[in-house]
């Protein structure tokens, strides 16, 4: 829901979607006989795979793509490796897929259930990061994260989104389970959770705080939570883990749960999928399920410069094919009509400061912007405060000339890290 201001002297006022009083179960998509599984790790040709086509895998397996990797994906399913490339997301970023051709026979591995009796966390860490909620595991065992507080996220960060309220309203035991291994295993001291401004608060009775997060977008983003309610100011170029904070998906902490209680991984991540008229559907799909699946099942047809957004309408980024697959943080998908799509432009900014005046964290997008259009990254963090935007992408919304703002700072800051990377190693 959108409401403008009358007198037009502030920004749009963007409210987040709010689950329905008594929410439908998702609805559950089979599994396909063939799953894509991506790994965030290049695929180097001149080094010999620890996995190879034609190799069979258990389910519950972890697939490391060599000797010394650390990355792992975890087959949902027992099958065959059919194929093994590169994958190129945004920015230029470079991961593997591995195409597993599912068998009718279901192996499953023991590798977890052999110490899944006594949660622990760097055992959690070696088998449990693919998750649905992909727990965020390796901040707890990186010895220079130090993280006193985490914060549960049953709040939609994005707009259209309703997957993590879904999961707070309808998984309270789970939950309840899951903040118990976590504190378990963790030891971290503060323990919050995220609900609706208008939720019930009855996980407080569990030693956790609950913070009320407002409709109003962005308010549910961590930036915003650590600044609202943490009294923690984001210090511009730094991580919240960096500030001693971690965010964590409800959906993540359920998924533990079921995981010690059954001894095995789970694979169904539950999602949300918004068709071309906005038209929303609650959905159970196993990771690594092509889209394509799951738009067939709701014959929802996507034609030539459709757009598909993996993520929601402000902060979602396009897939590039039709393959692309469910993963462990895949809570919204939305088809965008061809005709729908928003204009941009190379037009010049007109100093309207309507960007300006909507930003969250202050930044002078009016003239961030010439230094980024100019490729001058280093002059854009240094005095125009790049690092403090927190990527909501209200300033492309707004914006008049309909520059894609929230593109070029995207851009920026990768470029920005690129630059940094290449000095450290000069």
């Amino acid at each position: 829901m959108i409401k403008r201001s009358f007198i037009k002297l502030t920004g749009p006022r963007l409210l987040c979607d709010q689950v329905e009083p008594d929410p439908k179960k998702p609805e559950t998509i089979p599994i396909p006989p063939r799953l894509v599984l991506l790994l965030h790790e290049p695929l180097d040709s001149t080094r010999e795979t620890l996995i190879k086509k034609g190799d069979t895998v258990k389910r519950g397996e972890r697939l490391f793509l060599y000797k010394e990797s650390t990355e792992y994906a975890v087959s949902p399913v027992s099958g065959t490796i059919t194929s093994i490339a590169s994958y190129t997301g945004d920015f230029g970023t470079i991961a593997t897929y591995f195409i597993v051709e599912r068998d009718e026979k279901d192996t499953p591995s023991n590798g977890f259930a052999e110490i899944a009796d006594t949660p622990n966390l760097k055992s959690a860490d070696s088998f449990l990061r693919s998750l649905p909620g992909a727990p965020p595991l390796s901040r707890f065992t990186d010895p220079d994260c130090k993280i006193n507080t985490l914060v549960i996220e049953g709040t939609d960060s994005d707009l259209m989104s309703t997957t993590r309220q879904y999961l707070l309203a309808t998984s309270k035991e789970e939950i309840k389970r899951g903040i118990q291994i976590l504190r378990q295993m963790t030891g971290v001291a503060k323990i919050a959770i995220t609900v609706p401004e208008n939720a019930s608060d009855d996980l407080s009775a569990e030693g956790v705080q609950v913070f009320k997060i407002s409709q109003v977008y962005p308010k549910a983003l961590p930036q915003m939570i650590m600044q609202d309610h943490l009294e923690i100011i984001p210090v511009p170029g730094a991580t919240c883990e960096d500030q001693g904070v971690t965010f964590m998906s409800i959906e993540a902490v359920i998924s533990l749960a079921k995981a010690y209680a059954q001894k095995e991984p789970v694979f169904e991540k539950v999602l949300t999928v918004i068709a071309k008229d906005g038209t929303r559907h609650r959905v159970k799909a196993v990771i690594g399920t092509p889209l394509h699946r799951i738009f067939k099942q709701f014959k929802l047809q996507t034609n030539e410069r459709d757009r598909i957004i993996v993520g929601g309408p402000m902060m979602g980024h396009a897939a590039y094919t039709l393959y692309h697959p469910v993963g462990p943080d895949t809570d919204t998908v939305q088809i965008q009509d061809r005709d729908a799509i928003p204009y941009v432009s190379d037009y010049p900014c007109i100093n309207c400061g309507k960007c300006v005046r909507v930003c969250p964290a202050n930044v002078p997008v009016n003239l961030l912007v010439r230094y980024l259009e100019a490729d001058l990254y280093e002059e854009a963090a240094d005095n125009f405060d790049l690092q403090s935007c927190i990527e909501c992408g209200l300033c492309s919304y707004v914006c008049t000339a309909r520059i894609p703002l929230f593109q070029y700072i995207q851009l920026g800051k990768h470029q920005l890290i690129e630059l940094e990377t290449e000095a450290n190693n000069a």
